[in-house]
C-alpha cells in the first residue's frame, strides 16, 4: 500500500517544473485524470486532492465532477461531499453530480434528496438533469416524488422530453399509470424513450392491450420498443403474441435489429411453445451476428433445447459455456430429469458439487424431480434427508410435493400418504393431486377418496379431481361409483374444462378447444370432421358412462370442436 502511494507521488509533475504540462492545460487535466485511474486507496485520494488544488484544477467542474467519481468508486463520498460543502462558489452542475450518484447506491437515496433541497436552499435552480436524478432517488416515497414533480412544473422544466420521460417512469413504478398517461399526453414533442417509457409503465400495469396500440401508433420504433412489447407478452404468458411481434420485427426492411435481451424474450416464448425450430433459427442468429453470449442468454437456450426434447443440444451447449451459473446448472440437471435421464441429472448434480456451487432450493426441486422420473426411490430419500444438514436448506411444500410424487409413482402409497399427513404445511392442491394420481394408477380407491375429499376443499371447481376418481372406479370396474362421481359433477354444475391442441401451420400456431367455434375456418373443419366420421363408420356405444361427452360430428352445432 505505502509503495503504491510513493509510485502515485513520483508520478505527479512537480509544481515549478518548466514541462509541457505545465504550458498546456490540456496536457496536465489528461494527466490528472490517468491518475485518478490509478487511484486505489484513501491516501492516493488526498494526494490526488492536493495536487488538484495546487494546480487550480479544483475550479474545474468537470475535473472535480470526475474526481467525485473516483472517490464513489473507492468507497470515499463523505469526502467527495466534504468537498462539495467546502466550495464557495457551487453550482447546480457539481450538485447534479453527487445526487446521481447517490441515487445510484439504495442506501443513499435519502442523502440525494437531501442534497437536492440544499441546493434548492442556497438559491441553486435545478435543470433538466437535477430532476431526473433526484426521481430516481425517490423511488420509494410518492409523496416526495409528486413534490418534486410540481417543483418541476414551476420551474417550468416539465415541458423538457428528458424531464417528462423521467416522470412518466416514476408514476409507472407506483403504479400511478393515469397519471403517467397523463403527463405523456400532454407533451407535444415526444421522443422514442418517452414513447418507450409509456409502453413499459403499460407492460408494468399488466395492459397489454394497450401497450401494443401504442406502440403500434409510435412514429418511430428503436429495439427497445419492440423488446418491451416481446418481453411483456411473454412474461404474461401470452407466447404466441411475442413470437407474432417478434417475427414481425425481423420481417420489417431496414428496421430495428434484435439484441440479446429481445432474444431472451424470444426464446422463452419458444420455450413455452415448443416452438424449436424457431429457436434454433434464433440460436444461428445469435452465432451468425456475433451477439454477446450472455449467462442468461445461454441458460435461455439450454431450457429451449430441453422442452423440445433435443437434450443432447441442451448438454453440448452447456458444456461449451465458459462461465456458469448456479441457474445454468439447474436448468441442466432440471432438463436431464423431465426427458428421463435421471441418472445423468444426478451426475450433473455431482459435478456442480465437485466445481464447488452450491445448490438452493430450486436445484433440489430439480435433483428430486430426477429421482422421480427416474423412480430412484433410495436416491430420493437420501437427497431430501440430508438437505438441511448437508445444504443447509429446509424443505419446503414443492420438496415435499416431489417426495410425494417419487414415493407415489413408485407405488409406496402408505409412506406417501404418511408424509402428506406429517410434513409442517397444509398439503396443496398439486400434492393431493399427486396422491390422488397415484391412488387411481395403483387401484387404490379408499386413498384416492380421500385425496379428493381434500382437493374438492382446496379445489372445489376442479373438474380434473372428479374425473380422476370416476376413472379408477371406472378402471376397477365399478360403473356406478363411476356414474356417481360424474353425476356430482352436473349436480355441483362443475363444467369440465375443454380439452385442447394446437397445430402450427405456414408459421402460424392455431389453437383449438372443446366447445369454441371462434376459428375462421370453423364451419369448414366441421364439414371435413363429419366427412371423416362417414367414412370411418365411427360407433359412439351408448352404454359408455362418458357417451354424452364426445364430439357430436353430425351436428356440429351441438358437438364440441
Amino acid at each position: 500500500m505505502v509503495r503504491a502511494s510513493c509510485k502515485l507521488v513520483h508520478a505527479l509533475p512537480k509544481p515549478n517544473s518548466n514541462n509541457s504540462y505545465h504550458k498546456s492545460g490540456v496536457h496536465l487535466q489528461d494527466t490528472f485524470l490517468g491518475l485518478l485511474k490509478s487511484c486505489s486507496n484513501e491516501n492516493h485520494i488526498y494526494q490526488t486532492h492536493g495536487f488538484m488544488i495546487h494546480h487550480g484544477l479544483d475550479q474545474d467542474n468537470f475535473i472535480l465532477s470526475q474526481f467525485f467519481h473516483t472517490c464513489s468508486a473507492l468507497g470515499f463520498v463523505n469526502y467527495a461531499y466534504s468537498i462539495l460543502t467546502s466550495n464557495p462558489n457551487p453550482n447546480i452542475d457539481l450538485h447534479n453530480t453527487l445526487i446521481s450518484i447517490f441515487s445510484r447506491q439504495q442506501h443513499l437515496s435519502n442523502d440525494a434528496i437531501c442534497l437536492y433541497k440544499q441546493a434548492r436552499a442556497i438559491g441553486l435552480y435545478p435543470d433538466t438533469y437535477s430532476i431526473p436524478f433526484v426521481l430516481n432517488a425517490a423511488v420509494t416515497c410518492l409523496i416526495t416524488s409528486r413534490q418534486i414533480h410540481c417543483q418541476a412544473i414551476l420551474t417550468g422544466l416539465s415541458n423538457d422530453v428528458h424531464v417528462a420521460t423521467s416522470v412518466v417512469r416514476m408514476y409507472s413504478s407506483f403504479g400511478c399509470i393515469s397519471d403517467a398517461r397523463k403527463v405523456f399526453d400532454e407533451m407535444r414533442n415526444k421522443d422514442v424513450g418517452l414513447w418507450n417509457a409509456m409502453i413499459v409503465g403499460y407492460v408494468k400495469a399488466h395492459d397489454m392491450d394497450t401497450a401494443k396500440y401504442l406502440f403500434d401508433n409510435m412514429p418511430e420504433k428503436n429495439v427497445v420498443s419492440w423488446t418491451t412489447v416481446i418481453a411483456g407478452y411473454a412474461q404474461g404468458n401470452q407466447f404466441s403474441q411475442a413470437i407474432g411481434v417478434f417475427r414481425k420485427m425481423m420481417s420489417v426492411e431496414g428496421g430495428a435489429k434484435p439484441d440479446e435481451v429481445t432474444m431472451l424474450a424470444a426464446l422463452s416464448a419458444c420455450a413455452h411453445l415448443g416452438e424449436h425450430e424457431l429457436g434454433e433459427w434464433i440460436h444461428s442468429y445469435i452465432i451468425k451476428h456475433r451477439l454477446r453470449r450472455t449467462v442468461s442468454l445461454n441458460n435461455t437456450l439450454i431450457d429451449m433445447y430441453a422442452k423440445s426434447g433435443n437434450v443432447k443440444k441442451a448438454v453440448e451447449l452447456f458444456e461449451s459455456m465458459e462461465t456458469r451459473s448456479l441457474v445454468t446448472w439447474s436448468t441442466v440437471i432440471s432438463a436431464l430429469a423431465v426427458n428421463g435421464y435421471g441418472r445423468e441429472a444426478l451426475n450433473m448434480f455431482s459435478r456442480m458439487e465437485m466445481v464447488g456451487i452450491r445448490p438452493n432450493a430450486v436445484t433440489l426441486i430439480a435433483v428430486l424431480s430426477a429421482c422421480s422420473h427416474a423412480g430412484l426411490v433410495e436416491e430420493g430419500r437420501l437427497y431430501f434427508k440430508t438437505m438441511e444438514e448437508k445444504h443447509g436448506i429446509s424443505p419446503d411444500i414443492r420438496h415435499y410435493g416431489c417426495m410425494v410424487d417419487l414415493l407415489g409413482r413408485a407405488g409406496y402409497l402408505d409412506e406417501a400418504a404418511n408424509m402428506v399427513k406429517m410434513m409442517p404445511f397444509e398439503a396443496n392442491a398439486a400434492i393431493w393431486g399427486s396422491l390422488l394420481a397415484a391412488a387411481r394408477n395403483q387401484g387404490h380407491v379408499e386413498l384416492g377418496e380421500q385425496a379428493l375429499q381434500h382437493l374438492t376443499e382446496v379445489e372445489p371447481h376442479n373438474s380434473g379431481n372428479y374425473s380422476l376418481v370416476s376413472n379408477t372406479y371406472a378402471a376397477l370396474g365399478r360403473w356406478s361409483e363411476a356414474r356417481i362421481a360424474r353425476k356430482i359433477m352436473r349436480d355441483t354444475r362443475i363444467k369440465k374444462l375443454p380439452g385442447g391442441s394446437f397445430i402450427k401451420v405456414k408459421d402460424t400456431v392455431n389453437y383449438f378447444y372443446s366447445g369454441d367455434r371462434s376459428h375462421s375456418q370453423c364451419e369448414r373443419m366441421y364439414r371435413v370432421l363429419s366427412l371423416l366420421n362417414r367414412e370411418s363408420k365411427t360407433v359412439l356405444h351408448e352404454d359408455y358412462w362418458g357417451y354424452e361427452e364426445l364430439l357430436d360430428v353430425d351436428n356440429p352445432q351441438e358437438g364440441h370442436l
